[in-house]
């Protein structure tokens, strides 16, 4: 009888058959270090910065994934990824230093536990309506090496529910600051539902986003994992914000949009 095969919740990192220490450079792990938002003996949060790939990936450079081992005692593993966050998108990333507290904070996700919030510039103007709930079934699909997800009919045989809220938080005739909560975790969820109402992300090419807004290059896909609220493996719930990059700051004051107050991290317990 062969034995039943498991599925990885959706956004729960890939363990490594092998963990081998990776020699980081000073600089390397100067930067990993610089980047923790909130730490203890459970957990490490980070700010991840764009451009740098959570883990795997084609590029030969090291991913977040990589320069976690400067978080590492000599002779023990390096903390683990719970979660993974695309590339391009910047901000709040939650990481276990101990096998339980990974297994517990997987266990909390699967169980819908997490409550994600991201800010992101869509453009052209504000959505219509400008809040409310997207719920699409996506699919995926591959183009060559390249996988996309499309929106699709909830019959389809590869359909997956997704579920995005969103509100709009400044908007002008060029462009607008959203905000944007998954119910669900889906690759490229967040992208895929915008798009699907005529307000892509922008600098997202791969799902048709402005590459110029307001006479100004768009650096990169503008959006930020701006929060993130978890239960803790010692109990209670932590609530941890990431603040704005440079980047997507000076995009928001290139279109003449306010740029939002953020609180600081902070500890909530449970209820």
């Amino acid at each position: 009888m062969s034995s039943p095969k498991f599925r990885r919740p959706p956004g729960v990192a890939k363990p490594k058959a092998v963990e081998c220490p990776i020699t980081l450079t000073p600089e390397e792990v100067e930067a990993a270090r610089s980047w923790v938002l909130y730490e203890d003996e459970a957990i490490i949060v980070l700010d991840k910065p764009a451009g740098l790939s959570s883990q795997g990936g084609r590029i030969k450079a090291h991913t977040l994934d990589d320069l976690l081992w400067a978080f590492a005692k000599p002779g023990k593993a390096r903390p683990r990824l719970i979660h993974r966050l695309d590339r391009d998108t910047s901000g709040v990333i939650l990481t276990a230093k101990t096998k339980p507290g990974a297994a517990m904070l997987g266990e909390a996700m699967m169980a819908k536990r997490f409550r994600k919030s991201y800010l992101a510039i869509v453009a052209p103007g504000a959505p219509e309506p400008k809040g409310g709930m997207i719920d699409s079934p996506l699919r995926r699909e591959s183009i060559g090496r390249e996988a996309y997800m499309r929106v699709c009919e909830l019959d389809h045989p590869d359909a997956e529910t997704a579920r995005s809220r969103y509100r709009t938080l400044a908007h002008n005739a060029t462009a607008a600051l959203v905000e944007l909560s998954p119910d669900t975790g889906r690759m490229h969820q967040l992208r895929v539902h915008m798009a699907s109402i005529g307000r892509p992300l922008a600098g997202d090419s791969r799902y048709g986003g402005a590459l110029m807004l307001g006479g100004a290059a768009v650096p990169r896909l503008m959006l930020h994992a701006a929060r993130l609220t978890f239960p803790h493996p010692l109990g209670g719930e932590r609530k941890v914000t990431a603040p704005l990059p440079s980047d997507f700051k000076a995009m928001l004051e290139a279109l003449g949009l306010a740029v939002p107050e953020q609180p600081g991290s902070e500890t909530v317990d449970q209820v």
